[in-house]
Parts: C-alpha cells; structure tokens; sequence
C-alpha cells in the first residue's frame, strides 16, 4: 500500500516571491476565509511563535485571529485591495 502524506502549503512557501504569489493568489478569490487560511499558511511557514511575538500576541490568540471564519480588525480593508489601481 503506497502511504502519502498531507500536503501543506506552508512546507512550500520559502522564499518573498512564493509567499507574494500566493498571497496575491489567495486575495483573488471571493471568499475572504481563503485570504485568513493563506496568511496563516505563511505564518506556520515563518514561526507562528516568533511572528505572534513579534506581534505582540500571545500564540493562540494568532491561531484564533488567522482561523477562517474569524473577523481580524483590518477586514473592512480587505475590499481595498483588490480594487484596481
């Protein structure tokens, strides 16, 4: 039996022009949850613990700000940025 293993996006996102790319991907889609898990994968890729540090945030109140479903302060921004121009 061929065993697999999970994908996750953050064992990929290794360098500035991976993580801007699928970010910008991310952003395209409609659904704002697809935004928050995308930024999550970046910071699971980058240190949860130390990006929740640098933040001034305790680890899990990360997890809970970057959980789909969740109303981060800066979500009435989000529809600026996909404006053009």
């Amino acid at each position: 039996m061929v065993k697999t293993a999970a994908f996750d996006a953050a064992d990929y996102l290794n360098d500035e022009e991976t993580i801007a790319a699928y970010l910008t991907a991310a952003l395209e889609d409609p659904n704002p949850d697809v935004f928050l898990a995308a930024v999550r994968d970046v910071a699971r890729a980058r240190g949860m613990a130390q990006l929740a540090k640098d933040a001034g945030l305790g680890r899990e109140s990360l997890y809970k700000a970057l959980t789909p479903g969740a109303k981060p302060v800066s979500a009435p921004r989000t529809p600026s940025l996909r404006s053009p121009g």
